[in-house]
């Protein structure tokens, strides 16, 4: 039977409906491509003397920096705006606009905030922690992993490997879109302009196969390419050395032209079946658990050349080998494993004389075993006594592993998506685990209140899981600017990979969009909102305070359900037509203040929230029911639901009132059928219908059971 509305009922229903109509012509409204704002006269006030700026180049949208010296203007960096290159769109839909100046050497000379639209740094933390945040950036290089860290845990000393920068608590994703957003655009104008590749994300690097060996020898290994061969005689280097200052300076070499300069083996010895051939299982698993998962590579040389001299540091960096991947270095250091290694190399090698390293690569350094890579030994000459001239060549040996060896992963278009997902593995397993929780329970809802008691027990205890944890710890409160960037993106402003940057919220939004076609927007409403989870314990508060409810006439009830979907009309058509004030106008959530900051936040901003909370208490969950522009935009999506899942009897509503006056909604017409639009799954209406003491045909069906039992006694006396 089709749900009866009429008057004001049939108004908010319209109202509804119109709301979704104008939330789809908002969405194909069509608007211009973002493009960069700074002009010659803005980036002279950006860099003034004793810079210079260039012409702005004709192939790529950078201006070049100079910096005026007695000598002549020398090239200090290439600024540019990150919107122009990377346009990650944040939480609003919006990408952020940096100013980043790269200098020649791959440092970042700059970095500053051109325009922000991101919720937590709008009216949230406000501009400061963000201004703090990018400053961090200026001395860092692209050729190093930049690695953001909880605030003051940042380890202080220079590390050549991985630089740390301080994050920004309460806006852990949007500083990783941030960083996200610095970075790959600085790699692209370094590759293009600085002559060196884009660099790789350390979560979507290959992993080595456990489950891949067999027994091979030494030669099979060197014939399979997993070690590789560096031999050098002194007549080699010496040819190497023709011509520069350096020739002729190797007496040695002169005098035994065939004789061995270096003799140089390299493996990567973290790959199963190359460092357990290698080490053997024992000392290999021995090593493994010492490098915590880091890659590592073997190297041994014996011959007139060792990349250990007596003033080589144990722990450090070897300065006569290196190791390069895609045109930029690889950062590595010594693991100064000192186990005696019988390696099972060949007669000729004299293993008792040998330079034996094990080279452990920071998983920052973002080394791809999959991909080729360049080995490299640096040969030393010096030339004169007092200020010797240093005169180096260096020989360089490829290496690469097969692919079959390793698990690839998946070309997710290079935003560092991964990492994201990587980092949330707690707070993903803990949300999916009670989401399947919530799904069991509601699809057995019968045996869910069996026990009125028992089902008060968990609705309680699930709103504290819903407060505390989606919403204070995993910061999963979903909000109306969400769909500010639905918007955005769909006017070809921004991009839909957004939703993929805050993985808790994403998995909340689904769960719910897939419920709104079973229950309702009850489910999110009435389960998983974190701000509508502390209204009702507000609202238990004021139950056992036994304070007064103001409750509105049922003529008015129906009209009091409008403002929210006026709510909604206004932000939809200010996130169109004056996107920039749009943050300021979802203001009118209270979620950023109590939920995202805890209340942690300017004056003005906590006496809304904590005023909401207190109305609430008087008359229950008042913002929910009347000015959530979240829930009228649930609510004018109603119509997707494919059943109605709530029971009723055929007395419901005639005489039977009883669900209706218990309902706190108002969800409940007096014809006893159930407005799904506005009800948020509390059940009490279920819980009354099953219970043989509060359903009223129930208790009347029992005492006419009662009442012909007793006549059937008297009629047999």
């Amino acid at each position: 039977m089709p749900e009866t509305r009429t008057g004001l009922s049939g108004l908010s229903v319209a109202l509804a409906r119109l709301s979704a109509l104008l939330a789809m012509l908002v969405c194909f409204f069509a608007a211009q491509a973002v493009a960069s704002t700074l002009d010659r006269g803005a980036m002279e006030k950006l860099f003034p003397e004793p810079f210079r700026v260039g012409e702005r180049d004709a192939a790529l949208p950078i201006w070049p920096i100079f910096r005026q010296s007695y000598n002549g203007d020398v090239l200090a960096a290439y600024a540019f705006e990150s919107i122009d290159f990377e346009p990650i769109p944040g939480f609003s839909g919006t990408p952020l606009d940096l100013l980043i100046a790269i200098k020649p050497s791959g440092e970042l000379l700059d970095v500053r905030v051109l325009s922000q639209h991101e919720p937590v740094f709008v009216d949230g933390l406000g501009p400061d922690p963000l201004m703090n945040f990018v400053k961090q950036y200026a001395g860092k290089s692209i050729k190093q992993s930049i690695k953001i860290v909880a605030p003051g845990t940042r380890d202080p000393r220079s590390d050549s490997v991985a630089a740390e920068i301080d994050g920004v608590a309460k806006a852990t994703a949007s500083v990783r879109i941030i960083n996200e957003t610095v970075i790959e655009s600085a790699l692209q104008v370094a590759r293009a302009r600085l002559g060196f590749s884009r660099g790789r994300d350390p979560n979507r690097v290959a992993h080595a196969k456990e489950d891949v060996f067999e027994p091979l020898t030494f030669e099979q290994m060197l014939d399979r390419g997993y070690i590789r061969h560096l031999r050098l005689t002194n007549a080699e280097v010496e040819v190497a050395f023709k011509g520069s200052d350096g020739e002729g300076l190797d007496p040695q070499a002169r005098a035994d032209p065939k004789g061995l300069f270096a003799d140089v083996y390299i493996a990567e010895v973290d790959v199963p079946i190359v460092g357990r051939n290698l080490l053997g299982d024992k000392n290999w698993r021995k090593l493994m658990d010492q490098l915590d998962g880091a890659p590592a590579m073997l190297v041994v040389s014996t011959g007139r050349w060792t990349f250990m001299p007596e003033s080589f540091v144990p722990g450090a960096t070897p300065d006569f080998i290196a190791l390069s991947q895609a045109d930029a270095p690889v950062a590595w250091r010594d693991f100064v494993w000192r186990d005696r290694l019988d390696l099972p190399v060949p007669k000729d090698f004299d293993l008792a004389q040998a330079d034996e390293a094990i080279m452990r690569i920071a998983p920052q350094a973002a080394f791809d075993p999959a991909s080729p890579s360049i080995f490299s030994i640096r040969v030393l000459r010096e030339k004169g006594q007092i200020y010797p001239e240093r005169i180096t060549r260096d020989f360089t040996l490829a290496y690469s592993l097969p692919k079959n060896l390793f698990i690839l992963p998946p070309d997710d278009s290079g935003l560092g998506i991964g990492s994201i997902w990587k980092s949330r593995v707690r707070d993903i397993s803990i949300l999916a685990a009670g989401l399947i929780v919530l799904a069991v329970a509601l699809a057995r809802q019968q045996a869910l209140v069996r026990s009125p008691r028992g089902f008060q027990i968990f609705r309680l205890a699930y709103l504290a899981f819903t407060l505390v944890f989606i919403g204070w710890i995993a910061q999963a409160q979903l909000s109306i600017v969400w769909l500010f960037g639905l918007i955005k993106a769909i006017k070809g402003e921004g991009s839909f990979v957004f939703f993929l940057w805050d993985p808790p919220t994403l998995m909340v939004t689904l769960f719910a969009l897939a419920a709104l076609f079973i229950w309702g927007r009850g489910t999110f409403c009435g389960w998983l909102c974190p701000f509508g989870a502390l209204q009702e314990f507000a609202g238990e508060i004021a139950r056992l305070l036994r304070l007064r409810q103001i409750g509105l006439p049922q003529r008015y009830e129906h009209l009091s359900r409008i403002p929210k979907f006026l709510v909604l009309a206004v932000i939809l058509i200010t996130a169109v037509f004056f996107s920039n004030q749009a943050e300021k106008v979802a203001e009118v959530e209270p979620f950023k203040t109590s939920i995202t900051l805890i209340f942690m936040r300017s004056a003005p901003f906590v006496l809304y929230a904590v005023a909401l909370l207190i109305v609430g208490m008087f008359h229950y969950k008042f913002f929910c029911r009347y000015l959530c522009p979240l829930g009228a935009s649930l609510a004018a999506l109603s119509f997707v639901r494919w059943w109605k899942w709530i029971p009723r009897r055929r007395e419901c509503g005639a005489p039977c009132q009883m669900c209706r006056v218990k309902c706190r909604y108002g969800a409940i017409e007096r014809s006893g059928e159930i407005v799904y639009s506005e009800c948020f799954q509390c059940m009490d209406c279920v819980v009354i219908h099953d219970s043989p003491q509060k359903c009223v045909p129930l208790v009347l069906e029992q005492k006419r059971a009662r009442r012909r039992e007793r006549q059937k006694l008297e009629a047999a006396q």
